[in-house]
């Protein structure tokens, strides 16, 4: 079986509609993916593209993007790198009320081990109750 890497712009495509030639191509890879006759795969670079562009170009909710995101991690047929850790920053942002970026910083902090983070955005990274550093 082929396996194909998934873009943004196809994700995009197949939950925006805004393109229904494009949007059919995106939906029967999905398909395709779901009746095993295609392995996909993507990574977290692709959900952070999804998330931007759903909020700056398509002015979707919060909320929305975060179940887009959930949706993805979860289509069958769909190999996502680091799965466990989008899955957590995607509940981690769904409960504290930050963007999906922030949210996967402390998910991978956490999943490393780290003890601390370093960052100038000591707002978002308080909501998620991270331990940040005085550098």
């Amino acid at each position: 079986m082929r396996t194909v890497f998934v873009d943004s712009n196809v994700f995009l495509r197949l939950f925006t509609s805004d393109d229904a030639r494009q949007h059919e191509k995106a939906a029967a890879l999905f398909r395709r993916a779901a009746e095993g006759k295609v392995a996909l795969v993507t990574g977290p670079p692709v959900l952070f593209e999804v998330a931007w562009t759903l909020r700056a170009s398509y002015d979707f909710p919060r909320e929305k993007i975060l179940d887009i995101l959930s949706a993805i991690c979860a289509f069958q047929g769909l190999r996502l790198l680091d799965a466990n850790l989008a899955a957590e920053a995607v509940a981690l942002a769904k409960r504290s009320g930050v963007h999906f970026a922030d949210a996967y910083i402390v998910a991978a902090a956490l999943a490393t081990g780290a003890d601390e983070i370093a960052s100038f955005n000591r707002a978002h990274f308080e909501r998620l109750a991270a331990k940040l550093t005085d550098f």
